[in-house]
């Protein structure tokens, strides 16, 4: 008799490291594509062009990083405002 062992979702590693280098790889290649592009359009010598590519990979590299600190849990999103609670303002002050 074979039980069917499911992972939940929070703990499964495996899909977190997939879902992670899956996002790393295409940041990585959009944002070098991108700062190609750029470098193309903006610049002159190649020094600066690929200055501007390293740039652009540098950018997805540090958001999917971000990003994959936030889903393995690593600290809370800095950026996400407040959560307002559903409870009336107090009318103290006000008569």
């Amino acid at each position: 008799m074979a039980e069917n062992k499911q992972i939940p979702p929070p703990y499964d590693l495996d899909a977190k490291w997939d879902a992670c280098l899956d996002l790393t790889v295409r940041r990585f290649v959009y944002s070098s594509f991108a700062g190609a592009f750029g470098g193309l359009l903006l610049f002159r010598s190649p020094v600066t062009r690929w200055a501007s590519v390293a740039f652009g990979a540098g950018l997805g590299l540090g958001s999917a990083y971000t990003e994959c600190s936030q889903k393995f849990g690593g600290y809370p999103a800095m950026f996400l405002p407040p959560k307002i609670s559903d409870a009336p303002a107090s009318q103290e002050g006000q008569d």
